[in-house]
């Protein structure tokens, strides 16, 4: 079964849409990351650093697609986008178990963020918008 044929106008329609909400995404991420790992490195909390990790591994994720949809023919390009994704989640998937097995090993305990708390509640208004 094929997939459905969309006119070119409608194509590039979908296109700059893609885009735009890539790059609002990768901005955003940037911010929350930058602000999630300065907090977490200021409360020892490697939980809040990690999901700044995860706000980086997003970024990245926007940028791998913002390259893929500058390209004339964006579906020439999804086989190695999606590997540069997997690769990013990879990446951060080891940060997370070292940091793990660092903190299992004797690390002290996280202190209470404020700027955590908030970052997460305005997080979870802003990314549903933004998916």
């Amino acid at each position: 079964m094929s997939a459905p044929s969309v006119d070119l106008g409608r194509r590039c329609q979908l296109n700059q849409r893609s885009l735009h909400l890539a790059y609002v995404t990768a901005g955003y991420n940037l911010t929350e990351g930058v602000v999630a790992v300065a907090a977490g490195a200021a409360a020892s909390s490697a939980a809040l650093i990690g999901f700044g990790l995860d706000s980086f591994v997003e970024v990245s994720s926007a940028l791998v697609v913002i390259w893929q949809f500058r390209s004339r023919v964006p579906e020439d390009r999804e086989r190695l986008a999606l590997r540069m994704i997997a690769l990013s989640f990879f990446a951060l998937a080891a940060w997370i178990t070292f940091d793990a097995v660092r903190s299992l090993l004797g690390q002290g305990e996280a202190e209470p963020s404020p700027v955590g708390i908030v970052l997460a509640a305005v997080s979870l208004v802003v990314m549903p918008v933004l998916v």
